[in-house]
């Protein structure tokens, strides 16, 4: 959930902010121009967050991971055997992230063993699978963001409108937020899910 809305007429100049924090970094700021350069999918910043969810699934598909034309609601975001798709967009590419993010001993476990996510509807039994601690989920549902982000720019979607719905520009103008975007791109490099740019890997 976005904590303070930015509006089409204030973007440009946020955007350009951003920018300029992350000029000394040219990995970030290859990575961060791709995500702002979305933008022209969303004109007024706002579009249609389901009619892009085939392309999740086809990458989705690449991976070998099973989906299922249900809503979360109806029982999880992943139930341990497939991705519930009939959500947004941004949130199947989310779950594929956390897919490639989670070690394999806990792909088999209710939304990953991090506890109910958002769109989980069977929430007590997904918060009963829970086995990490606070820093772990926080950590990897920071990657899970970015990276879920950055396949959506890979695939033509409006990526813009999910870093700016799950705070990634929140501060915007405060050097902090820029330096988190560096460090969590370069943990996903570290980790071998994108390469120096930032372009998403298989």
């Amino acid at each position: 959930m976005i904590l303070t809305p930015i509006d089409a007429e204030a973007l440009p100049r946020v955007l350009d902010i951003f920018s300029r924090a992350l000029s000394s970094d040219s990995s970030a700021l290859a990575a961060f121009k791709r995500i702002a350069e979305t933008r022209r999918y969303c004109p007024g910043f706002s579009a249609d967050l389901m009619v892009g969810r085939h392309k999740a699934a086809e990458l989705a598909a690449s991976f070998d991971i099973p989906t299922c034309d249900e809503e979360p609601a109806l029982a999880f975001s992943w139930d341990g055997e497939c991705i519930r798709i009939r959500s947004e967009t941004s949130v199947v590419f989310h779950e594929i992230a956390h897919w490639q993010i989670a070690p394999t001993e806990r792909r088999h476990l209710f939304d990953f063993g991090l506890g109910a996510g958002p769109e989980t509807g069977r929430v007590a039994e997904a918060d009963a699978a829970c086995c990490v601690d606070n820093a772990t989920k926080e950590e990897e549902e920071n990657l899970a963001s970015l990276l879920g982000i950055l396949w959506e720019a890979e695939y033509g979607e409006p990526a813009i409108l999910a870093f700016a719905e799950q705070n990634w520009l929140e501060l915007y103008e405060r050097r902090h937020t820029a330096q988190h975007f560096v460090s969590s791109l370069n943990s996903l490099y570290e980790r071998g899910l994108v390469d120096r740019d930032g372009h998403p890997l298989r």
